[in-house]
């Protein structure tokens, strides 16, 4: 397992510049980045995502390119075998539940009938306990359970990557334990790599093998989780 990152983007708005310089290169699989709001976090998986074009760089993870500036190498979103879960969860409102976890799913466009549920879906239906609510519109259920849909919708297609923004943020406490343990259980079955955001020391403890600090756009360190908050960071 290999994510290699180098990431260069400046912004420039009426007030404010940012420059992106990230460059990351691990053998880990579970990854963090940690640090404070408006560091670069977000920027920097959107653009492993394919949502936010580099002005120069490469990302490459397990050896496969999908971005190269260079090679003018630049995968489609869609094409990048990427899973996503954003912080304000991403669901269509239009979809049912069900619609929204078989999205990316073969016939995923229909809101396959009780008997039809693809099994890759129907495993994290079961997990995330979603049973109840698959014919229900985003609008109609809580916070917590969209983000247990948009953790169902990442995981049924099996990613070569998961990018995680803050998975966790919403879910009360017992559940919050039960799906990082789920995480990490498919995670070390699949051998999916794994970036995730949070400000939570509890999922970098439990979800990460190495974390990278950024501020201000760039890399300042990197340490395992247990060295980074014994530190009192």
């Amino acid at each position: 397992m290999k994510i290699e990152l180098c990431i260069r983007r400046r912004l420039v708005s009426r007030d404010r510049e940012f420059a992106l310089d990230v460059t990351l290169d691990t053998d880990t699989r579970r990854v963090a980045l940690f640090g404070p709001s408006g560091a670069g976090k977000t920027l920097t998986i959107q653009a492993v995502a394919g949502l936010m074009r580099p002005d120069q760089g490469r990302i490459a993870i397990n050896g496969r390119v999908l971005f190269d500036s260079e090679k003018q190498i630049d995968v489609a979103p869609a094409a990048r075998k990427v899973a996503y879960l954003f912080q304000d969860y991403g669901l269509f409102p239009h979809l049912t539940v069900l619609q929204n976890i078989c999205f990316g799913l073969k016939k995923g466009w229909r809101n396959p009938g009780r008997r039809d549920i693809p099994e890759a879906a129907r495993r994290w239906i079961d997990t995330f306990e979603l049973e109840a609510i698959i014919h229900s519109l985003p609008a109609e259920i809580s916070g917590g359970q969209k983000q247990r849909v948009a953790l169902a919708r990442a995981l049924a297609v099996e990613p070569d990557i998961l990018l995680l923004d803050e998975p966790l943020a919403a879910l009360h406490a017992a559940l919050r334990k039960k799906l990082r343990m789920e995480l990490a259980a498919l995670q070390q079955r699949l051998e999916i790599p794994m970036i995730v955001i949070t400000h939570d020391p509890a999922d970098v403890l439990e979800l990460a093998d190495e974390v990278y600090e950024i501020g201000d756009g760039v890399i300042t360190g990197s340490a395992s989780p247990r060295e980074l908050f014994a530190r009192g960071d």
